[in-house]
């Protein structure tokens, strides 16, 4: 076995790479991503990283010991409405549950404007035309027991005319199959009968839960983007083959590690949003390293800004999903997103003569006005330029030169406008991207029961450690971490490198207290047994699986469900006191204090189980010494910086972080530049480099220990 590892992250722009030996030193690459043939794009970036460790490409698949790859394929596929053309079969007389949708037509929570103007919304491009729907006759009870027998003859008809309509792949969802899933197994192997190498997904094996609407959406959804997704997956598989790799390739998932790439060309659907999560997994590692339990992860790019939590040594997760208004069940690390990215529009509303940042996004065509590409509107990165945060000179590691007067003239304009001066538009600009990071970090922490002040903040991502010493500082957070310094803008796939595999099983059995221990445990088994099953397809040996088992539970008579972990695989004795504590505690932690009946009934929902196995893992080594001497390589020339807290242009001191030593102190106010990414040391704080060669922005008193 070889001694790299590897991670790769797709998206939209660049495709990242991250190369650890095994002696923890870490190779960082990127190339620009490659749409037409996003394969290409990966093995560019690989290429470009054995170049910086000297080795022929070939040479270094041969040691690679673990290749792990996050793709936007799918995603891409969902937002750009380009995915298959999809033929539904369902339960006759339910043909248009995933039209009807929920009342909410997925945007409640979300864009306020909406939701306050309801009228104004309308429902999305349907995935699946109702002429593409075919019911057909059968039927189960909620208890799993068949009413109405499958009518294969009605089945076989359906099939053969939606293959006569040109389908490219067929979604199988019945009422309650995930009780009883023989009748939509037998309409798979139909399908495959009948139209050999058609992409057919069934949802009781997906999404095996109740809520008829969810689960058909995650269905269709994992048929659309089956084909294109599968497909890509498999050219890739041969391609990295050919070129010499020889260990299974993993893909990153949305649950917040890896899954073979015969399960991801299966279940595409566990793909989405799998990029993000990987910045999670990453700070999780290293997180365990630096002794931090709890870790508020923050990626900006160029177009969104990405936030999620990590609690005492755990992810936050979700169990229901939003793309293009369709909500569908999958468990996910819960991570949440606003368009206040590098690249965000600044635009002036006129009724109310203010400025608004975001959401829409320059993207990397034009791009931002200092790009030179033919953008026009004024965006975050243009007012980073005017300010002086970015050199114009040393962008992209030099290989972007920036037009410094082009974006002083797009803000000026906005400026004059407005009545301002172009340093207190510059700095507006900022500081209404940065407000709005803050707003959705409260959103995610204390929205969900969590103090922020508990936790260290990671910044990273292109965009995130020019503005994190702001944004950090709103919510009370003293401590922000750089990871890896110039890795930080690479992080997500650095995350890849460090994902354990990972599957999630779940099953659906309602049943309310008192519970009864042996019916509990038949579900339990039954996870675990479907759990083996599938690390055992991965050749996964039983010394290195490890399960964690959770229940969903809820007041008897509400919907909102909370997951409550289970310290042991099987529940014995007086369990039932412990398992109502630990609902009681995690429900008042989300809802507040008092807001659970603890008098009341209770109900389990769902069973769940994670089982997991360790990768090989990047081996990062804390240094010996520690020095406050910063050498002259690490000096660059200073430059005016204007500064918001000082309202006024200050000669700042810059840095070159990749030169500067464990130990090393920058007191703000201050700059340190890497190749892909710049850190702004806003005065009153302090840089310092930690052993692990992290960047730590302090910020003042802490509760962190």
């Amino acid at each position: 076995m070889g001694s790299y590892l590897v991670g790769v992250d797709i998206g939209g722009t660049f495709t990242d790479c991250v190369v650890i030996d095994e002696n923890g030193s870490v190779t960082t690459a990127k190339a620009p991503s490659t749409p037409g043939n996003f394969a290409q794009g990966m093995i560019d970036a690989i290429a470009g990283a054995a170049g910086k460790l000297g080795l022929e490409p070939e040479r270094l698949y041969g040691e690679v010991a673990l290749l792990s790859h996050g793709t936007t394929v799918g995603t891409n596929a969902v937002v750009q409405k380009r995915g298959a053309r999809i033929g539904l079969i369902t339960t006759k007389g339910h043909n248009d549950v995933i039209h009807i949708m929920r009342g909410s037509r997925g945007i409640g929570g979300r864009d306020v404007r909406q939701v306050v103007h309801f009228p104004e919304s309308q429902k999305p491009d349907p995935i699946v035309p109702k002429r593409l729907i075919e019911g057909v006759s059968e039927r189960v009870d909620c208890f799993g027991k068949v009413v109405v027998p499958l009518n294969e003859a009605e089945a076989e008809a359906a099939i053969r005319r939606l293959i006569d309509r040109g389908v490219e792949a067929i979604a199988i969802c019945f009422l309650w199959s995930f009780l009883h899933p023989e009748h939509e197994h037998r309409v798979r192997d139909m399908a495959a009968r009948l139209a050999p190498g058609i992409f057919v997904t069934c949802s009781a094996d997906l999404v095996p839960k109740w809520g008829e609407y969810e689960r058909t959406t995650a269905t269709a959804i994992n048929a659309y983007i089956g084909p294109l997704t599968s497909g890509y997956l498999s050219q890739l598989d041969r391609r990295l083959t050919q070129l010499g790799y020889r260990q299974p390739l993993q893909i990153t998932q949305c649950g917040g590690g890896t899954i073979s790439v015969d399960k991801a060309m299966e279940a595409p659907l566990l793909t989405l949003d799998s990029g993000p999560v990987s910045g999670v997994t990453g700070s999780l590692y290293l997180g365990s390293l630096m002794n931090y339990p709890n870790i508020i992860t923050t990626d900006m790019g160029g177009t969104s800004f990405d936030v999620g939590i990590i609690f005492e040594g755990k992810p936050a997760y979700s169990f229901v999903s939003n793309v293009n208004q369709y909500e569908y069940f999958i468990p996910k690390v819960d991570i949440q997103a606003i368009g206040s990215g590098g690249g965000s529009l600044v635009r002036i509303d006129e009724a109310t003569r203010t400025m608004r940042v975001g959401p829409e996004s320059a993207g990397a065509v034009p791009g931002p006005v200092c790009y030179g590409k033919g953008g026009s509107v004024a965006t975050v990165t243009d007012a980073d330029l005017v300010l002086g945060y970015i050199n114009p000179d040393n962008f992209a590691g030099g290989s972007i030169r920036l037009d410094k007067p082009k974006a002083e003239a797009a803000i000026q304009d906005i400026a004059s406008r407005l009545g301002l001066s172009l340093m207190d538009c510059a700095s507006g600009i900022a500081r209404i991207a940065e407000f709005q990071m803050a707003d959705i970090i409260r959103k995610m922490t204390v929205g969900k029961g969590f103090d922020p002040r508990d936790f260290v903040l990671f910044a990273f991502g292109g965009a995130g450690p020019a503005h994190a010493g702001i944004f950090a500082r709103e919510l009370g957070v003293a401590k922000v971490v750089i990871p890896q310094r110039e890795t930080a803008s690479t992080w997500c796939a650095f995350g890849a490198a460090s994902a354990d595999i990972l599957h999630i099983h779940e099953r659906v059995d309602i049943m309310a207290s008192p519970f009864e221990s042996s019916r509990i445990n038949r579900n339990l088994e039954r996870l675990e047994e479907t759990a083996r099953r599938q690390m055992a397809k991965d050749a996964i040996a039983p010394a290195r699986q490890r399960l964690q088992f959770s229940v969903d539970m809820r007041h008897k008579g509400q919907i909102n469900e909370v997951e409550v972990a289970l310290e042991e695989s099987r529940v014995a004795g007086s369990f039932q006191d412990g398992l109502r504590e630990a609902f009681h505690r995690r429900y008042e932690q989300l809802y507040g204090r008092g807001s659970s009946f603890r008098g009341g009934r209770l109900e389990i929902v769902t069973f769940r189980v994670r089982a997991m196995a360790e990768t090989p893992r990047p081996r990062l080594v804390a240094a010996d010494l520690l020095t406050d001497e910063i050498s002259a390589a690490a000096r660059r020339p200073s430059r005016a910086i204007y500064w918001a807290d000082l309202k006024r242009a200050v000669e700042t001191p810059v840095y070159d972080g990749t030169a500067l030593r464990p130990g090393n102190e920058v007191a703000g106010p201050g700059v340190v530049e890497t190749p892909d990414t710049t850190v702004v040391v806003p005065p009153g704080q302090t840089l310092r480099v930690d052993r692990f060669g992290n960047f730590e922005l302090e910020l003042g008193e802490t509760r962190v220990q």
